[in-house]
């Protein structure tokens, strides 16, 4: 990877053996590695035992988790906060390995639409709930700082699975809860 940057630096006109450049092969491939570092993340292994038996059937949510990723189409960032809900069936996730999820996928090649599903299906596939509501927003430097060049447009994707997909009812408490300043 590293001979690959050193080439598109030469590519872009600049000189690799410049000081400022000389270690950019190195950095940029270790930044890679780390914004890519979900394709090598088995889910199974971070759950682990973090799923716990409990008679709970309230919404549970999880707001304002920061997530990063990069555009699959431009490999830039995009970046945004992340809301997660859920209805339990007899069992409930450590919340801590909520944003864990939510990293695994975003650290990879992405489009907002996959990984807010992404998200969405796999938290139902672990839990078997009654119902999950994922909602996205992010800024999407593609956008921002090429192409339409639009710096304050923010992309909101939701993903809804069971009751929150059903119920009208259900779906307005989530909307309402993440909306609320509760702090």
């Amino acid at each position: 990877m590293k001979d690959i940057i050193r080439n598109q630096l030469i590519a872009l006109g600049e000189d690799p053996s410049r000081e400022g450049l000389q270690n950019t092969p190195e950095r940029v491939e270790k930044s890679l590695k780390f914004l890519t570092s979900g394709y090598w993340v088995n889910i199974e292994e971070l759950v682990n035992e973090a799923l716990f038996q409990e008679d709970y059937s309230e919404m549970v949510i999880v707001k304002d988790i920061e997530f990063y990723s990069l555009c699959e189409h431009h490999m830039l960032p995009f970046f945004g906060k992340c809301h997660v809900a859920y209805i339990p069936k007899g069992k409930i996730i450590g919340l801590s390995k909520v944003p864990r999820i939510i990293d695994a996928f975003a650290r990879r090649l992405q489009v907002q639409e996959r990984l807010t599903n992404e998200i969405a299906n796999c938290l139902n596939g672990i839990l078997n709930p009654e119902g999950v509501g994922v909602i996205l927003e992010g800024l999407h430097l593609c956008m921002a700082m090429r192409g339409v060049q639009k710096q304050s447009s923010y992309t909101t994707t939701s993903s809804m699975v069971g009751c929150f997909k059903d119920d009208e009812k259900t779906r307005g408490e989530f909307l309402s809860l993440i909306n609320s300043k509760t702090r």
